[in-house]
């Protein structure tokens, strides 16, 4: 049985965790193909970590490149059972000002181009997203967040675009109108594929910038949003130092168990091509 580990999935500017005891590399070969880079699996805080840059050191992954299947499978593969997610976002509220950090609640998604579930080829599941994130590291988030004395949101709503262009100011203002608090490229279809692979799962966003709709603001830049991120990064690596050892890894949600009524196909009828590729994800579910 693989060791009970936490996931940090690291987003852009953040590729790697300095104090990570006995780290060494993994290569996981999923049968999602390959996820963007080794996991490096550690000790932090007295707790098992496995850390996985979203975009690859060096950040040669596009958000609608990035191998979000491969990413979420190799995670539950090592033994990783809660996920913290790390993300650079671009606020969509006048409060909500660059380098804040917003802890959101709630997704809208406006991707195009993703393979987002697990389940297809033969067995359909369907699991419920009503709560997108993990309400206990939600919790958890928002304390630590608190102790560090940073400015902090607590909810909002997270609206994952396709990228990797920024918005329109069109786009911008429309998605400011339907009550958005930040705009980001990646956590939406990590989200969705944490719960079906029963892995809690929440985001730290930290924002950057106003994206485009805010008029006395330079249009977003690259060289924005890089400068802001490395300011953002310091605050992710302390904050995940504060959050790891106050995760209940014993812990029980109901993320944990998204599976036991999702599953809708007959499992007699389930090519067995299928039933293969989907042990690591629901094969306690599958008689195999």
């Amino acid at each position: 049985m693989a060791e009970m580990l936490i996931g940090v999935i690291g987003g852009s500017g953040l590729y790697r965790i300095e104090n990570l005891q006995n780290a060494r590399e993994e290569r996981i070969s999923t049968p999602f193909g390959e996820p963007s880079d080794d996991i490096i699996i550690g000790e932090l805080a007295g707790r098992g970590v496995a850390f996985l840059p979203r975009h690859g050191r060096g950040h040669f992954y596009s958000p609608s490149e990035v191998n979000y299947r491969a990413n979420i499978c190799a995670l539950k593969m090592a033994g990783v059972r809660w996920i913290i997610s790390i993300s650079a976002v671009g606020s969509m509220k006048e409060e909500i000002r660059p380098l804040d950090v917003v802890v959101p609640d709630q997704f809208i998604d406006r991707t195009r181009h993703r393979q987002d579930t697990f389940f297809t080829d033969g067995m359909v599941s369907h699991v419920s997203l009503s709560d997108p994130f993990c309400g206990e590291l939600r919790r958890i988030f928002v304390e630590k967040c608190g102790e560090l004395d940073l400015r902090t949101h607590d909810g909002g709503i997270y609206l994952c675009m396709e990228g990797p262009q920024f918005s329109t100011r069109a786009e911008s203002d429309l998605y400011r109108s339907w009550g958005v608090s930040v705009i980001g490229m990646t956590n939406l279809t990590e989200a969705r594929l944490a719960r079906e692979a029963e892995i809690a799962y929440a985001t730290l966003a930290f924002s950057t910038d106003y994206d485009c709709w805010h008029s006395s603001e330079e249009p977003v830049t690259a060289e924005m949003v890089v400068a802001n991120l490395l300011k953002n990064v310091e605050n992710a690596k302390r904050l995940i130092e504060l959050i790891v050892p106050a995760i209940p890894l014993d812990g029980e949600c109901s993320c944990h168990s998204a599976l036991a009524a999702a599953i809708v196909t007959d499992r007699g009828t389930i090519p067995p091509a299928v039933l293969h590729r989907l042990k690591p994800i629901a094969g306690r579910y599958l008689a195999l």
